[in-house]
């Protein structure tokens, strides 16, 4: 393996965090940021918006909230 660089380690981190990454490539990631501070602090931010996001798509909104924006659609759907 090579240190991929952080150019590189930076314009694919998306697809590192989501394992969309063929193996060799993962692995110079991985590798550049076990030693590249500012990689890995980029790596920290991606892990946790991505564990914000996958917590709040599991989130249910209240049935009266659901209820309130139908209501709210279909007023505006029937004057238009």
């Amino acid at each position: 393996m090579t240190d991929c660089g952080c150019t590189k380690a930076k314009a694919e981190l998306e697809e590192f965090l989501h394992n969309e990454l063929e193996s060799h490539d993962a692995a110079d990631i991985r590798e550049h940021i076990a030693g590249c501070s500012d990689c890995s602090s980029e790596l920290h931010i991606g892990v946790v918006l991505t564990e914000a996001v996958q917590r709040a798509c599991k989130e249910v909104a209240p049935e009266e909230l659901r209820d309130q924006v139908l209501f709210s659609i279909r007023q505006i759907q029937s004057t238009h």
